[in-house]
């Protein structure tokens, strides 16, 4: 017995030491959790004061590194050439600073946001494309002509195979040829059988005579044509011509050949290796990474050994098909589309492994890590691409809010299904309608939404380098991104939402995602898949993943698919599609064989390629015979009803719209929960989880609580969570609660407080209406769609998703304006398309109380209300609790003085009487004003408020943007998004107290304030720069007095000005605390 004892003991020692880490670590999270910032370097304004000032403001607010790219957005031409001396002496004296800073460094591998290109990328290196000419040639005759020579791009032309055949009597071409043989990125969804074209328009294979050896260098082409009349293509390759971009133009080159690895290790050689070889040791410690961004170059559709590598792995010689490239159809519709579909296929796979794999290949030799934004308007499978970076990236907008959205879920199964840990995002990036308006409070629901799609780490879009360090707002990458610099208003008050995304990214960034559900994309490329929405609005969560991985690593274990880093799904899910390769499919067999459940609506008929073929047919429907015909795969049931009927319950449920991801940690089950909306919400969620303590862990302030009220089943645990506006918390389950004695009720004077599961109230859309503003003849009743929608549970969605049924004035910005009615109450939102727009009922009350388990047993209550309480306990005891009413709450009224930065217009001192936004202030110091002031008013606090037993809250109201409270000279805390709530107990003291708020609000106003005063530079229509001021360059002031100095000016003299300020109203109320035993 007592051997017994130490064995439970040590192993539940061993679990409590696991879990401190975990703890300590989300308290007080490492520098790897931090955020990072896009660091733009404007076209050569650098400066190495302004390098250190924006390194030193970004540790002080907590982020933990930078992407820096340099473009090129119209401000003018500054002193620092790209990758000249000067610039690579000023990229050392980063690496240098933010190694002193403990900041990392990732270095977008060329200039510009997009590519891998620059002036030392010769020709020859260049990303290719096929060019031909065509000649008509009549026999019989001996020809000698000179076949025109295919147009060149940067004076470079290699020829690649000279083809006859005969002229078709009819000229029908294969449809959208552009995109299927890969000069421009297009999608397609294969069909059962091509339409095939009149026999007059199909060439036969056999006729295809390849004249290569005939040709001279000069392009002489010595013939003996036979009879008939012929058609002559003289085919080559040459640059696309595609840039680097939008880079400085001293950056700015051609790009480099994807499909090569000669094309990489070119560029790689020209720009990456010299920076490396320039900081030395700190390659691979402090400058830890490179990145590719998103992509927008164009594709390209060959390199010189493409025909090499597509015999190889294709089977067959490309060459003979090549006049399907100019759009001809050889041998049939369903021939050419195939060798098309095998043409695709190749340049996704040169492309994945030459470029993207070797990249990674050659960072990791210097200790570097490959990011990649892996999408864009290329030929390429998306996330087989994101499965050779180190840290695939997605995109997500502030404006137009949800923009990229779709980018989230892509890039977050590559890296599940690859084993990637960091899924980073460039985060709350914007289009011109930012203009200054955002600010942590502003977005954190969207970050909290980003989360909870897969992202565990943000990297700002975007910080712009401030070469000045006394000009505010100062410098802008033109008008694209979150205006996120030191030189904002709030930098200096970010400090704590710095620590809350570390803290959420510590752990979202450990163990394994737990996800139920895996569906495969249909096979060849391009291709951008994401897993339906409906899953996870079901409760279950579902990746995506390309067919390789299925092909190479997904295995069977214990009836679950599994992958060699450890994930795991219970159910896979076939696309419908109507053509699969063979080995997909015997690879597909295999996996139905070993246990696995399989979904497939679809049984394939047809391979897509021209591999094998014809036998390749007869054996995928051999497969399928045996898949389908015989029921080895499920078809005629959702993913739903599988899992339902495999005992599989949902992941999570909740009676309210919260959003969740769940993550296993050791042997901790920990969920990210998330409130994204802007109204308080008291839900009651389920997880699947049980014999297991949850507890909420606090993302916002490291506290951590043991949750005293939930009750377990055999699969899942219940539990109340009350979420104010934008508040999102950990649920973490990793201890056993078979001994747990939790409360499963609580009622308030004999009626029910939690688990009562109330219904929302019934949205019901009054009117509709969605079209071009003013523009009735253009505007559609969508009242019957949006009221379908809001059924189905969708209470936010994005105006665009109503073009589903007909887009009213295609290509126009058009409004939607929406009359609800809920429990009998009329409401009118409205928004723009792409926006979201939110058709929330109002928010639900706050719970009376609120109870937490402490360490050592005991229950902590802090009750809101008073009352007769009873606690029912899971072992059928009752505690009865009366709680009697707290004091009044305390307005705090009377004269505000209030003291303003100086230096930007307004009086050193006002007195406000009452508080009213500054912008309504009959001063227009204070109307115009940009920046921090400080309010401070007395305050008399009565004894009786201060009784033993008491929680002090002081609330203030309405806050534009961010305050910071101090009493009694001594600091209360930050507070930068609603509810302006702290609690003061201890800083209070009976009599009169101090109370000071200092309270930061936008650029805005001040920028408006100055479109009053004359113009003091040079500027296009647009509000960008044409010239740098020579004021500006010599340092002085503003000649014509204005304040604030910006890049791009985005506010004008009428335009409505912004609340600000300390609104109010502002009160200090009370709780009363209990300790039960």
């Amino acid at each position: 017995m007592f051997r017994v004892l130490v064995c439970l003991f040590v192993f539940a020692l061993s679990g409590w030491t696991a879990a401190q880490p975990l703890e300590a670590g989300f308290r007080n999270p490492p520098d790897w959790a931090r955020p990072w910032v896009y660091w733009f370097w404007l076209n050569g304004n650098i400066t190495r004061e302004g390098i250190t000032a924006d390194l030193e403001a970004m540790q002080r607010v907590g982020i933990g590194g930078v992407l820096i790219m340099e473009v090129d957005q119209g401000v003018p031409l500054g002193p620092v050439p790209f990758a000249s001396p000067q610039w690579r002496d000023l990229f050392k004296h980063v690496v240098s600073e933010a190694h002193r800073l403990d900041l990392e460094v990732n270095m977008n591998n060329d200039a510009g946001w997009c590519g891998s290109g620059g002036p030392w990328v010769p020709p020859d290196k260049a990303m290719q494309k096929l060019v031909w000419t065509e000649t008509q040639v009549t026999g019989p005759a001996h020809v000698e002509i000179i076949l025109p020579k295919p147009p060149a791009i940067a004076g470079y032309y290699r020829d690649v195979a000279v083809l006859a055949f005969p002229t078709p009597a009819g000229d029908t071409r294969i449809p959208d040829i552009v995109g299927k043989a890969a000069f421009v990125r297009q999608e397609f969804i294969l069909p059962a059988s091509y339409p095939e074209p009149d026999t007059s328009s199909i060439v036969k294979y056999e006729n295809v005579i390849n004249l290569t050896s005939f040709m001279k260098e000069d392009g002489t082409l010595a013939w003996d044509a036979p009879e008939g009349r012929w058609t002559v293509l003289r085919i080559g390759h040459t640059p696309t011509g595609a840039m680097n971009a939008p880079s400085p133009a001293s950056g700015r080159g051609l790009e480099c050949d994807k499909l090569s690895k000669e094309g990489i290790e070119a560029h790689f050689a020209g720009f990456m290796a010299k920076l490396i070889s320039d900081v030395g040791e700190l390659s691979g410690k402090t400058l830890v990474a490179t990145h590719i961004d998103s992509w927008e170059v164009g594709s390209q559709n060959w390199t010189p050994r493409f025909r090499e590598e597509f015999r190889r792995r294709r089977g067959y010689d490309p060459l003979p098909y090549l006049p399907i490239i100019t759009g001809r159809v050889i041998e049939s519709a369903e021939v050419s589309e195939r060798f098309l579909w095998d043409w695709r296929q190749t340049i996704s796979e040169l492309l994945i492994e030459n470029y993207a794999g070797h990249l990674r290949t050659l960072a990791r030799r210097h200790g570097l890590r490959l990011s990649i934004e892996a999408y864009g308007d290329c030929v390429f499978d998306d996330m087989a691409y994101a499965g050779r970076a180190d840290e695939p990236m997605a995109e997500f907008w502030t404006t137009p809010r949800l923009g990229g959205g779709t980018t989230l879920p892509a890039m977050a199964s590559a890296a599940h299904v690859y084993g990637k840990r960091v899924i980073g995002a460039e985060a709350f990036t914007a289009d011109s309608a930012e203009r200054w308006l955002h600010h942590p409070g502003s977005i954190k629901s969207l970050g909290d939404w980003a989360f909870c799609q897969g992202i565990n780490r943000f990297v700002f879009h975007r910080y712009a380098l401030q070469p000045w360090k006394d000009r505010r707002p100062g410098m802008s990458m033109g008008p694209w991104g979150l205006h996120y610099e030191r030189t904002q208003t709030w930098w200096e008050y970010s400090k704590p939402w710095h620590r809350y995304l570390a803290r959420c990214q510590y752990l979202l960034q450990q163990g394994m995602p737990v996800v139920d559900v895996l569906f495969m994309a249909p096979e060849g490329a391009p291709r951008s898949f994401i897993p339906p929405a409906s899953v996870k609005q079901s409760g279950y969560s579902a990746d995506a993943c390309p067919a390789e991985v299925v092909l190479r690593d997904l295995q069977v274990k214990n009836g679950r698919l599994t992958l060699p880093h450890g994930m795991s799904y219970r159910v896979l899910v076939l696309p419908a599609v109507e053509r699969m390769t063979p080995r997909l499919l015997r690879r597909i067999k295999q996996l139905v064989d070993a246990g696995a459940v399989i979904i497939g609506e679809t049984a394939p008929a047809k391979s897509p390629s021209l591999s094998d073929y014809p036998r390749c047919d007869a054996e995928v429907r051999t497969i399928a015979a045996e898949l389908w015909g015989k029921g080895k795969i499920i078809r005629g049931k959702s993913v739903q009803q599988v899992l339902a009927s495999l005992g599989v319950p949902p992941d999570f449920r909740s009676d309210r719209p919260l959003e969740f991801t769940h993550r296993r940690i050791g042997n901790a089950d920990v969920y990210f929960v998330a409130n994204t909306s802007d109204r308080t919400v008291s839900a009651t969620c389920t997880f699947r989880v049980s014999g297991k303590r949850p507890e909420i862990w606090h993302p916002e302030t490291g506290r951590i609580e043991q949750v005293a009220v939930y009750r377990q089943g055999r699969q899942e645990t219940q539990l109340p969570l009350h979420l104010k506006p934008s508040e999102s918390v950990f649920v973490v389950f990793r201890t056993p609660s078979l001994r747990d004695d939790s409360i499963v009720q609580v009622k308030r004077n004999g009626r029910g407080v939690y688990f009562i599961s109330a219904p929302l109230p019934r949205v019901r859309i009054r009117r509709a209406l969605w079209g071009p503003e003013g523009d009735t003849a253009r505007t559609k009743d969508v009242t019957a769609q949006v009221q379908r929608m809001v059924d189905g549970g969708r209470l936010a969605f994005t105006v665009a998703e109503l073009a589903s049924e007909g887009d009213p004035a295609f290509g126009v910005v058009k409004t939607l304006r929406v009359e609800y009615e809920i429990a009998g109450k009329v409401y009118t939102a409205s928004a723009i398309d792409p926006d979201t727009i939110a058709l929330y009922p109002p928010s639900d009350p706050d719970p009376p109380l609120k109870i937490v388990k402490l360490p050592d047993g005991k229950l902590h209550v802090e009750a809101f209300r008073h009352g007769d309480y009873e606690l029912v306990f899971r072992s059928g005891r009752v505690r009865r609790l009366r709680v009697s009413p707290s004091p009044s709450a305390l307005p705090v009224k009377g004269a505000w003085r209030v003291r303003f930065a100086p230096g930007w217009g307004a009086p050193s001192e006002v007195v406000f009487p009452e508080l009213i936004s500054w912008s309504e202030h009959a001063h227009s110091g204070v109307r115009y004003f940009s920046g921090t002031s400080t309010y401070r008013t007395p305050v008399r606090i009565p004894a009786s408020l201060l009784q033993s037993g008491l929680r002090i809250y002081l609330d203030l109201g309405r806050v534009e943007v961010v305050a910071s409270v101090r009493i009694n000279g001594k600091p209360a805390g930050v507070l930068w998004k609603p509810p302006f709530r702290v609690d003061v107990t201890r800083l209070l003291r009976p009599g009169e107290n101090l109370l000071e708020v200092q309270v930061a609000n936008l650029w805005v106003n001040r920028m408006i304030g100055d479109e009053q005063l004359p113009e003091d530079s040079n500027r296009n229509p647009e509000g960008t720069l044409r010239e740098w001021p020579a004021w500006l360059l010599e340092g002085r002031p503003s000649p014509t007095g204005r304040y604030t100095f910006t890049t791009w000016r985005l506010w004008h003299k009428d335009s409505p000005l912004q609340p600000s300020g300390l609104l109010g109203p502002v009160r200090l109320y009370s709780t009363r605390l209990f300790t039960l035993q």
